[in-house]
């Protein structure tokens, strides 16, 4: 039994088909879909926000490039690439995207969704995932998987299951003013000014935006931004980018500095890191 993959021309055909199944009670315990390259949709410099809404299933949305940000009730994240943001059934959620040229999601249905945690997380995506939502993507439109089909979801489910939580996850503040410090950052993270110059941006006073961003993200303004140019950092070491260039990019004086930095937060250099993932 054999399928073809949904194919769409246009984003919010994609984004239609994205709530449809969100909210499909029946089918398969695991809907898969995915897209790449639509006009409206590829881009380094395109983004999108979105709306607050839920779905019956639980969702896991994953991206190949650019940066996803997934606010909830319950707080908000940044997504890098290779990662996938997981929001559990009835959660209500936003999804922001930046630089995103592929994407695929999942959706679970509430009892297939038990195998993952009841709140929103990150978790990293293996290749052996990655090579079974490729096919998985085939069977979203039949009306039933064969005996072959059912075993590589099983497969699937399991490995989801099994998944480590991201240790990159970036938790986002709730408050206005922070978010909209944060984003900034997040859209330039080598942006050079100082915790003083950005709390006057946003119409607070420096004290207030330390304790703030301590009482929402459990981190201090400086650690949040330094996990900012962390991500940054891997997002372009992974597309290939070469130490230095990556270090110029995010405004470090000399690549050493840049590697001290990295080598602190993960107890080796960046290219033996890159290796290693």
């Amino acid at each position: 039994m054999n399928g073809a993959p949904l194919s769409f021309s246009t984003l919010l055909a994609y984004r239609q088909a994205l709530n449809e199944l969100g909210d499909r009670r029946g089918g398969h315990r695991v809907l898969a879909i995915s897209a790449a390259n639509m006009p409206s949709f590829s881009g380094r410099n395109a983004k999108h926000e979105g709306r607050w809404h839920q779905h019956h299933r639980g969702q896991l949305m994953c991206i190949a490039d650019g940066l996803l940000q997934v606010r909830t009730e319950r707080g908000a994240w940044a997504v890098p690439p290779r990662r996938a943001a997981w929001v559990p059934p009835g959660e209500r959620h936003a999804v922001n995207s930046n630089g995103v040229t592929h994407t695929w999601n999942l959706y679970l249905s509430p009892a297939a969704s038990k195998v993952l945690p009841d709140r929103p997380c990150v978790i990293e995506v293996n290749d052996l995932v990655e090579s079974i939502v490729a096919r998985a993507v085939e069977w979203t439109s039949q009306p039933a998987l064969s005996t072959a089909q059912g075993r590589l979801m099983a497969v699937l489910i399991d490995e989801l299951a099994a998944a480590p939580h991201d240790r990159m996850q970036l938790p986002m503040p709730r408050d206005r003013r922070l978010q909209r410090i944060a984003a900034a950052i997040l859209d330039d993270p080598a942006d050079p000014r100082t915790r003083e110059q950005w709390a006057a941006w946003a119409g607070l006073s420096a004290r207030t935006l330390s304790r703030l961003f301590q009482e929402e993200v459990r981190i201090s303004f400086a650690h949040w931004r330094e996990q900012a140019v962390l991500m940054a950092a891997m997002e372009q070491l992974t597309q290939g980018a070469s130490v230095g260039s990556v270090a110029d990019a995010l405004g470090y004086a000399t690549p050493s500095s840049f590697i001290a930095m990295f080598r602190r937060h993960f107890g080796v250099p960046p290219a033996r890191y890159i290796k290693a993932q």
